[in-house]
């Protein structure tokens, strides 16, 4: 504990500062990563066989390569092509694009439960296509993904630390940590520290979710 109380002194600012950044990323690529993911979901539900297949494409793509990967491509390969991104901008597009696949699966898996006779029902009422996903499908959809959201939120700021990778002009808390440990002595303490502000958010996350998913659910 003197260990700790001693880094709380001296870098009690720097761990403050470095959580913010980490709650700036995540909330930074969620909120367009759950947009993205959306309009892929509805796209995808329209009867265009080459549309489907470009964005299946794209969910298995991003769904499935490694964020650090998909990070380094970002940052080092696509000014080869004339495209610079600056540091953060890359990661949180790196974050988005990734939490935007998870999205879309995941809408699609909560579209699979919905009973296909509740879209009959609306188009035999004169319900137009894009009626019957905004007003019918979507809500329902929303509704039972909100635990696998919840638990992609969490992982999404889990993956914040990507950003340790790349010289951000702020250090997000596992880039202070490695700082702190190759400056001094109290790197286990530092990460002690550092794992109980990523274990405080997740649990905040999650407590947030089941208030949401109770407040949503359907049959109680």
């Amino acid at each position: 504990m003197g260990e700790v109380s001693r880094l709380l002194a001296d870098h009690g600012p720097a761990f403050w500062q470095a959580l913010l950044l980490t709650w700036k990323l995540t909330m930074a690529s969620f909120v367009p990563g759950f947009l993205l993911g959306m309009v892929v979901t509805v796209l995808r539900l329209l009867p265009l066989p080459p549309l489907r297949f470009t964005l299946t494409v794209y969910v298995e793509i991003f769904r499935n390569i490694p964020s650090v990967a998909l990070l380094i491509f970002i940052v080092f390969a696509l000014p080869d092509l004339n495209v610079v991104i600056d540091y953060e901008p890359s990661v949180i597009l790196t974050l988005t694009l990734v939490c935007s696949a998870f999205t879309a699966d995941y809408l699609r898996s909560g579209i699979n439960t919905i009973p296909g006779s509740q879209i009959e029902a609306a188009l035999s009422l004169g319900m137009r296509p894009v009626q019957v996903i905004s007003n019918v499908v979507l809500p329902q959809a929303l509704r039972s993904v909100v635990q696998p959201m919840t638990s992609l939120l969490i992982a999404l700021m889990l993956s914040t630390s990507l950003a340790s990778q790349v010289p951000l002009p702020g250090r997000e808390l596992t880039a202070l940590v490695s700082k702190i440990a190759n400056d001094s002595a109290v790197g286990i303490a530092a990460f002690a520290v550092a794992a109980t502000m990523y274990v405080a958010t997740g649990l905040l996350i999650a407590w947030a979710g089941s208030i949401l998913e109770k407040k949503v659910r359907i049959l109680r």
